[in-house]
């Protein structure tokens, strides 16, 4: 954390005071996506979900809102896809020519119909992957990439792993059933989290139809989205469907109202679309984002002792938020934990202090807040030549010398 000498919080109970107080105004505008009474709402509100596992989290901070054996494995069906189409997005270019492979046309279940032989862009097949949730364009796709389809799994497994999802194998970059293949709740919710942050992919799974013609301009496809809850939710944006007889049926779902996204996912569920939904409106009504900074923003100036420079700028590393309930936001506090002064050397990334965010007296979260920029120890030597250099760049520039 850095020399601090002495220490002072910041801002103790104030943003929480202004924080209950917007929640409120926009309460009484009407402008809060389901807004409701503090004192009315509360979070132990029961809601019917008939899947066998379900999740919900808050895109932009990952908190987990609700949960129903959602760290169990089982099979995913093609909620596989999520992992295939953010792989090919991070490793290919979508203007790429692929050729359709045997291997790949003749891979069974759902389907984009293709043919042996046939040339299509990397973007149709994405298109069709995340979409019309093509079995074949998937291993096409996949061989494109990675040359192999075993070696796109190997690929989709180290992403997996890198993202947290360790109870997540994969033996396919489809999804239909095969032994060892297999997911839970919670790591599709974090995968998904992970997908659309990336801008193309959240356009594609938030399309509901889109219209391709073939580069031999032979015929026009036009692509449906299997997610019917794009047509039926307020702000529903992705993300992908499944099912086969060995998962049920299956959805992660996305929605944003706002500048709120939230992600729910239901896995061998009866009612997959509803069971969603349930969850998607139970975390508008009862959740709310608190943004506190944005990556980069200037949050605070502090004194340097024996610096090159008087003052040193502290910056926030991200996009921080938290997102509280009804009930947590009256009790919430924040705390802006930075020194006095910071004592020279002070390097540009270094943590030099912190905001802790308290619900009912206990540590929420933690964000760490960096210096800027470099401030070296001051010097003889430094001073003079920060004195001395702008004199000479301009005799420089004038041709003296």
């Amino acid at each position: 954390m850095g020399q601090r000498p002495t220490r002072r919080v910041f801002d103790r109970n104030l943003t929480g005071l202004l924080v209950a107080a917007l929640v409120i105004i926009l309460i009484l505008l009407n402008q809060w996506p389901g807004s409701v009474s503090a004192t009315a709402a509360t979070t132990r509100e029961k809601i019917f979900i008939s899947a066998d596992s379900a999740v919900l989290i808050d895109w932009n901070t990952g908190r987990v809102l609700y949960a129903k054996d959602a760290r169990r494995p089982r099979p995913m069906a093609s909620t596989t896809k999520i992992m295939t189409g953010l792989l090919v997005l991070e490793k290919g270019n979508p203007a790429d020519v692929v050729t359709v492979s045997r291997r790949a046309a003749s891979t069974p279940g759902s389907s984009m119909y293709l043919r042996t032989g046939e040339r299509v862009t990397l973007e149709r097949l994405l298109y069709g992957i995340l979409m019309r949730s093509g079995n074949d364009a998937s291993v096409a796709a996949a061989e494109h990439i990675a040359g192999s389809e075993a070696a796109f799994v190997a690929m989709m497994n180290a992403r997996a792993r890198a993202l947290g999802a360790y109870d997540t194998q994969f033996r396919n970059p489809h999804g239909l059933t095969a032994p060892g293949h297999y997911s839970t709740a919670y790591d599709l919710a974090l995968i998904a989290r992970a997908a659309l942050a990336n801008p193309t992919f959240a356009e594609i799974v938030a399309t509901r139809e889109k219209l391709f013609t073939t580069p031999e301009e032979e015929r026009q496809v036009t692509l449906r989205n299997t997610n019917r809850l794009l047509w039926s939710f307020e702000g529903a944006d992705g993300v992908k469907t499944g099912t086969t007889s060995a998962a049920g049926k299956c959805l992660v779902a996305s929605a944003t109202r706002q500048d709120e996204r939230l992600i729910a996912v239901v896995l061998n569920s009866s009612d997959r679309y509803g069971d969603a939904a349930r969850l998607l409106e139970y975390g508008f009504r009862h959740y709310h984002l608190v943004r506190l900074t944005e990556a980069g923003q200037v949050v605070r100036t502090l004194r340097v002792t024996g610096g090159m420079d008087p003052r040193t700028a502290v910056i926030a590393a991200g996009n921080y938020a938290a997102v509280l309930n009804d009930n947590e936001l009256p009790r919430s506090r924040v705390e802006w934990d930075l020194p006095d002064t910071l004592r020279a050397p002070v390097e540009a990334g270094q943590q030099v202090g912190e905001i802790r965010i308290y619900v009912n007296g206990e540590l929420q979260d933690t964000f760490p807040l960096l210096a800027r920029d470099d401030n070296p120890r001051r010097t003889p030597l430094r001073f003079f030549l920060r004195g001395f250099l702008p004199i000479l760049k301009w005799l420089t520039g004038m041709g003296i010398g």
